[in-house]
Parts: C-alpha cells; sequence; structure tokens
C-alpha cells in the first residue's frame, strides 16, 4: 500500500482482497487500529452497532392500551 497526501490529510488505498473480505463499498465507514509499532488493523466500523445495542438496553415496555397517533403527537 502507499500513502498519498489528500488535501491537508494522508490517504491509503485498500487493496482489492481487504475490500473483498470485509465487504466494503464506496461510503462505508472503517475503524483502523494500531496493532504494533509499524502495524494497524482494519475493520469495519462498528459504533452504529454498538449505539443500536445501548439503545436496545433502554427499552421498556409500553403501558397496557398505549396507542401512538401521529397527528395528536403533532397537532398545534
Amino acid at each position: 500500500m502507499q500513502v498519498a497526501k489528500w488535501g491537508n490529510s494522508l490517504a491509503v488505498r485498500l487493496p482489492a482482497a481487504v475490500v473483498e473480505a470485509l465487504g466494503l463499498k464506496e461510503g462505508d465507514q472503517i475503524e483502523i487500529h494500531i496493532a504494533g509499532e509499524r502495524r494497524f488493523e482494519v475493520g469495519r466500523d462498528s459504533s452504529r452497532r454498538r449505539a443500536i445495542e445501548r439503545l436496545r438496553k433502554l427499552r421498556r415496555p409500553l403501558p397496557p392500551g398505549f396507542s401512538f397517533v401521529r397527528d395528536d403527537a403533532n397537532a398545534r
């Protein structure tokens, strides 16, 4: 891999084998972790999955007979 200048940042092109193994496409978010003094690991960004898991832990059952009517909620 080669490091290239991209605006004020540096960029690395991922080899096709890495893209294929991770099932990546343009626009996907990834995480890069330092794995050693001169090594790094690339993986899919899991922050969205972790956030959804945290929200699911907060989920509480609705009271019996509860109904949500969007028009009532947005009435002015």
